[in-house]
């Protein structure tokens, strides 16, 4: 018997100018940026 799998869709959030936004209220320009993005880690500079 297979197990049944049950999916709920997540919000993602970001933070600009101060405001906290729901991607999904995003334009659509605005969502192909933020896909674009690269993430990074910043170390120390030692």
């Amino acid at each position: 018997m297979e197990e049944e799998i049950h999916r709920t869709k997540c919000e993602r959030y970001s933070r600009i100018v101060g405001y906290i936004r729901p991607l999904a209220q995003w334009n659509d320009g605005k969502q192909a940026e933020w896909h674009d993005r690269k993430m990074f880690d910043v170390g120390c500079g030692c």
